[in-house]
């Protein structure tokens, strides 16, 4: 929170601009897709590096040259979405819980960005999730899920990966990037605001060909496995994730 609040500090003059503009850019009608993530992919950067925290990436050249893929990282926390919006350079739509769904800028971002609203106890609704994801991603949007489900809340390690969450790619039969985020955790979620640098490494596709006699619970833990072996060769850290 110390840092959020340094952030807007550092930011204050340029802040009332960029809302009034984010406002303005929520009319997708009168925007198309490009327009709109363009802005945030701009002024994403330069809210980072206000706030004392440098972004290393790593692997860009390994995602996809055609659109129509679903990125799965490990979820760490409230910077994570950051690091991609810094980095990924073409538009993607997230998946979001529906608790964050009012939330004062993020309803703003979710209307952007025309992200899909989930809710898990809702299995009925769930499964309208999976089927607009996988008309969308057919028809070349690409996707952010964050297939813990939580944030783990425990540093650098990882919960399961529910395989429920790869249905999507499944059906739509697109490439599944694995995405290792390490140290995101520590920009939101410590109270410190010392520099910081976080790690993101978009790690080699998995292709339909890769994945397509797996089950969906094979292909979370394939991808889970990835990502704890990146986090661990750059951490030094040994893996205790839940798989």
């Amino acid at each position: 929170m110390k840092r959020i609040l340094y952030m807007v500090f550092r930011n204050i003059f340029i802040l009332p601009f960029w809302l009034v503009k984010l406002f303005r850019l929520c009319n997708i009608e009168k925007y198309d897709t490009k327009t709109r993530y363009a802005f945030l992919h701009k002024i994403t950067p330069i809210v980072i590096r206000r706030g004392r925290i440098k972004i290393s990436c790593h692997g860009l050249d390994n995602l996809p040259k055609e659109t129509g893929y679903i990125m799965f990282p490990n979820h760490q926390g409230l910077f994570d979405a950051l690091a991609f919006l810094e980095t990924h350079e073409r538009p993607f739509v997230t998946v979001m819980k529906k608790e964050v769904k009012d939330i004062f800028l993020l309803k703003q971002i979710i209307q952007l960005l025309q992200a899909e609203i989930i809710d898990r106890e809702d299995v009925r609704q769930s499964m309208q999730v999976i089927m607009n994801m996988t008309r969308r991603v057919k028809e070349g949007e690409n996707f952010l899920i964050f297939a813990e489900g939580t944030r783990s809340r425990n540093g650098n390690n990882i919960l399961e990966f529910k395989g429920g969450s790869f249905k999507s790619a499944m059906n739509a039969r697109c490439p599944i990037v694995p995405v290792a985020l390490i140290d995101s955790y520590k920009a939101f979620d410590t109270s410190s605001i010392k520099k910081l640098n976080v790690q993101i490494h978009y790690l080699k596709p998995l292709y339909y060909e890769d994945y397509k006699n797996m089950k969906s619970t094979e292909i979370a833990e394939l991808v889970s496995s990835l990502i704890s072996s990146t986090i661990k060769s750059n951490t030094g850290t040994e893996d205790t994730s839940a798989n």
